[in-house]
């Protein structure tokens, strides 16, 4: 049964002493707030404060996951880190093909599936994201769009492999924008996701994969969001900086 996953993309914000603060502040409600059961929490620092949010959730209910990770296993490849090193700290989660990194450094859909590849073979769950920008919803190609990159992106995968991985539906126009998808956007694109695993792995699969919101999800929408049948939580942005709204949206299953 798929688990339902709120997942916090701090992105590149918070200097250490921010980090640590945001930290502390989420482990204090949660331990306060008792979260929904089949309910996690994934926090994603920036590359720096990895092993001090890992010290932390060692003792709270809260994993980790990292940002992004090279296509590359290991060797001369200044400033990239590899599946092997998160492995090596116990992350248990890394985000692949944000909108921002396909947008601002190039990433395809086959970098998104060599880096999937590297995640599974390290034992890390990847957090794959997809989703249509402004002109290709306008223009009507949202699922067209989706659909390829979640082919493109990891149908060489197996039945197997492909229940350790999670994605994320970003609508790109409602990401920073304060535009948010309407439940029944959000829902139909869910939907044809689900639609695509059951085609290609059956329902069983399509039925056990958790299919995460990514779009300007906060704590005013998040339980409409979250009401939808096809919608398991959410990979949140802004909002996750902020303990109080991250953890209300995780308390709105």
């Amino acid at each position: 049964m798929r688990k339902h996953i709120v997942a916090g993309n701090w992105k590149m914000n918070c200097n250490f002493n921010e980090a640590d603060e945001l930290v502390n502040d989420i482990m204090s409600r949660l331990e306060e707030d008792q979260l929904p059961r089949e309910t996690l929490m994934v926090v994603c620092p920036p590359f720096p404060y990895l092993e001090m949010t890992t010290d932390y959730a060692n003792d709270s209910y809260f994993m980790v996951g990292a940002q992004n990770v090279s296509d590359r296993e290991k060797g001369a490849y200044t400033g990239e880190v590899s599946a092997e090193m998160l492995e090596s700290m116990e992350i248990d989660y890394c985000i692949v093909g944000h909108s921002e990194r396909r947008a601002y450094y190039g990433e395809t859909d086959q970098t998104v599936a060599a880096k999937v590849d590297q995640l599974l073979k390290h034992g890390l769950k990847p957090i794959v994201c997809v989703g249509e920008v402004l002109e290709e919803r306008e223009s009507g190609k949202q699922f067209e769009v989706v659909q390829r990159q979640v082919e493109q992106g990891l149908f060489h995968l197996t039945a197997e492999q492909m229940r350790e991985v999670v994605i994320a539906y970003e609508p790109v126009w409602a990401i920073g924008t304060g535009k948010t998808a309407t439940p029944e956007q959000a829902q139909e694109i869910h939907a044809h996701i689900r639609s695509l695993l059951a085609a290609k792995y059956g329902q069983n699969v399509a039925d056990d994969i958790s299919i995460l919101y990514g779009g300007s999800c906060k704590p005013s929408n998040a339980k409409e969001l979250f009401a939808c049948p096809d919608i398991d939580g959410g990979l949140i942005g802004g909002a996750s900086l902020k303990a109080d709204d991250f953890v209300a949206i995780a308390m709105s299953f």
